[in-house]
């Protein structure tokens, strides 16, 4: 009997050990399974200097956004170096879901209304699912409200010829916890151009970097290359768009401060109607300022 009895106890330990075993490596695999690691913040804002960058607001966060670009530094003090004129542009940029953004706005220069979307394709990751790059799309209408010009009689003005468009991939990768990069290839069409030397169709391709001094400031660059054969014939003489700059973070509001040939804020603007000249000391000062009000707290 107690032969039995102290091979009933054996068995029993053999079993629980050989349980418990099991449990422990399971519990081990689960936990060194690989995870999906995201980058994350590779911008600052939701635009690098005058551009989108590949940031966007989450869901049901609101982005109220206010832009100023002043006249250019070689104004002199007659024109107090640019900031006896300015032009605005104000938006109000909402997530709808993680990865969808919608905006809208209104510029001065040319009393312009747009609105635009930005969608999320790809994220960069690292871990069980390697991406190397952040892929976005953003897509812009944009409407000039300014009165049309008196036209000859037998003649139409149509509501059509105040419009433009702009389509982009937003192309970003965060190569460390300090430098960013974006590309962003561009094709704009605008409906109505004023010369018959102007381009209906624009492309272009900018560049766009952000390098990180410390958790609350950033330095930025950006630079917009514009495919226009014909832009040494067209005057004014459209230049490409060059701009540096500034981030600082305060609480919820990001501060950007730049110097940049563009007085547009607006891609459909910036892009193909930069007229300013860096060697001649054509240089706007600019800010943004972005306010970020979150409705989704518990």
């Amino acid at each position: 009997m107690n032969k039995l009895h102290t091979i009933f106890t054996g068995l029993l330990l053999f079993l629980s050990g050989n349980i418990f075993s099991q449990d422990l490596d399971a519990l081990m695999n689960a936990e060194t399974k690989p995870t999906v690691d995201y980058a994350t913040a590779t911008f600052k804002s939701t635009r690098i200097i005058n551009g989108h960058s590949n940031e966007q607001m989450k869901e049901k966060q609101l982005d109220f956004r206010i832009s100023h670009r002043f006249g250019t530094l070689n104004s002199g003090l007659y024109g107090l170096f640019g900031l006896d004129e300015s032009q605005i542009h104000f938006s109000l940029e909402y997530g709808l879901k993680d990865w969808l953004m919608l905006g809208a706005g209104r510029a001065s220069q040319n009393k312009t209304y747009d609105g635009f979307a930005k969608i999320r394709l790809l994220r960069q990751s690292s871990g069980a699912r390697f991406m190397p790059v952040h892929l976005s799309y953003f897509t812009s209408i944009e409407l000039n409200t300014l009165k049309f010009p008196e036209r000859p009689a037998g003649t139409s003005n149509y509501f059509s010829s105040r419009l433009a468009y702009v389509n982009q991939l937003l192309i970003a990768r965060k190569f460390n916890k300090n430098l960013s990069v974006q590309l962003t290839p561009t094709f704009i069409h605008r409906n109505l151009v004023k010369t018959e030397l102007d381009q209906n169709d624009i492309m272009a391709l900018g560049i766009g970097t952000r390098y990180k001094l410390s958790k609350r400031l950033s330095i930025n660059a950006e630079y917009y290359y514009t495919y226009n054969p014909n832009a040494k014939f067209l005057e004014p003489q459209p230049y490409n768009a060059l701009s540096l700059g500034v981030d600082i973070e305060t609480g919820g509001h990001v501060f950007q401060i730049m110097v940049t040939n563009s007085q547009g804020m607006r891609e459909g603007s910036f892009i193909p109607q930069t007229t300013g000249s860096w060697p001649d000391g054509d240089i706007h000062l600019g800010f943004n300022i972005s306010r970020v009000f979150a409705f989704n707290k518990k």
